[in-house]
């Protein structure tokens, strides 16, 4: 638990809730700027396209976030009906969120390799800053409601098959918290120790 890491190193603390609540926030507002641009005023119109964190920040999901190290942000409100695109629309809304994380974590892995201090205050908070980054990407990914990965399946999944979409969208939060708990997501670190990897790669 996160609150464990505040006993035995205080900055590491520190600079990981930062980066946790920095990914979150950058996360929603890039939910909010995609729905915005495809015609949905309501973001907007709702204070959410910004990049003020306390706009996204969920004070319960926050002080989860502080004390567990696993919290969420405010889910951001837009209306599918309202997009260009009545297939796609709401699938690229999801999908912004986990792309910002992917760019953050190219972003601090770039300014990295331009530092030479490894032991340096910020080049720690840049590691930090990549894996998070990394890790909400590639969970959010996960095709479970309320997760981003969800609004993937209005897309693939065949029309005789959408009863699963009704079935995930009441019961799906259920399942996603029985797996937190009981260890159901072992796949994600190797995923994530891959996908950070080839970022640094990529980075150079």
């Amino acid at each position: 638990m996160l609150i464990e890491i505040l006993r035995v190193d205080p900055l590491a603390y520190l600079l990981i809730a930062l980066s946790l609540v920095g990914a979150i926030a950058m996360h929603e507002f890039a939910h909010a700027l995609a729905a915005d641009a495809q015609g949905d005023r309501l973001p907007r119109a709702m204070g959410r396209v910004t990049l003020n964190p306390a706009r996204h920040l969920d004070p319960l999901g926050t002080l989860c976030l502080l004390l567990a190290g696993f919290g969420w942000g405010r889910p951001v409100e837009f209306r599918p009906t309202a997009l260009r695109s009545r297939r796609f629309g709401a699938a690229l809304v999801a999908l912004a969120g986990p792309g910002m994380n992917l760019l953050l974590a190219v972003a601090g892995a770039f300014v990295q390799t331009l530092m030479d201090d490894s032991g340096d205050t910020f080049w720690l908070f840049l590691s930090y800053f990549v894996a998070i980054n990394v890790l909400l990407a590639v969970f959010n990914l996960i095709p479970l409601p309320p997760l981003d990965g969800s609004r993937l399946l209005t897309i693939f999944l065949p029309p005789r098959h959408q009863g699963i979409l009704f079935f995930l969208d009441r019961y799906g939060f259920l399942i996603l918290l029985v797996l937190i708990f009981f260890g159901g997501f072992r796949f994600v670190g190797p995923i994530v120790d891959t996908v950070e990897g080839a970022i640094r790669n990529f980075v150079g």
